[in-house]
């Protein structure tokens, strides 16, 4: 399947916990018409309400290489050890054809991976958190991880922020409504261009 290079895509990325999915969801209340959500594919299981086709399309680890051998990702990535997420081509041709923007939540390596193929096409946003102690408390406070996870979690987190200036523009989340508001101003004027 060819991709057409010239139609726009918007990048959010960032570590875990730094709030780019809070972002993501205000964006897409307030621009239906205008952005749709890209969903990812990946190998891990649904979490609490999550369901197939609306938060992730879940599949196993086997579908998912077999999806690799046929080059039907834009991009993918084993983000942990045997988890694997990506990016598939026939997402974006579907948001393409309703007259909309893809907006990639992704991680940091499928972003700039994505940029790099799109260099033309696409506004990227890093959201940074005000600090890694921050973070760690963020990611503490939803109870949904263990002492290693979190750990593997927090040093993922400074591993990426090293990675911020790779993207078109950094907005720090230390209060959340100035961050989703100068994200809405950064994607609308890339639309609208």
């Amino acid at each position: 399947m060819t991709i057409n290079t010239q139609q726009k895509i918007i990048i959010l990325t960032a570590p875990s916990g730094a709030g780019k999915t809070s972002i993501t969801r205000r964006l897409l209340g307030n621009h239906p018409d205008k952005l749709a959500f890209s969903i990812s594919a990946a190998t891990r299981n649904p979490r609490g309400t999550e369901k197939n086709g609306i938060d992730y399309y879940f599949m196993s680890p086997s579908e998912f290489t077999n999806k690799i051998q046929h080059e039907e990702f834009i991009e993918w990535e084993m983000v942990y050890e045997g988890k694997y997420y990506g990016t598939l081509k026939t997402e974006l041709q579907r948001i393409w054809s309703e007259g909309k923007t893809p907006l990639l939540d992704i991680d940091v390596k499928g972003a700039i991976h994505v940029q790099q193929q799109f260099t033309e096409s696409t506004m990227s946003l890093f959201i940074e958190p005000p600090s890694i102690e921050e973070l760690q408390r963020r990611l503490h406070s939803r109870g949904t991880e263990t002492a290693d996870s979190l750990e593997a979690r927090i040093n993922k987190a400074a591993y990426e922020l090293s990675f911020k200036h790779s993207f078109h523009h950094v907005i720090v989340n230390d209060d959340l409504e100035r961050a989703c508001d100068e994200a809405e101003r950064l994607v609308l004027e890339f639309i609208n261009r």
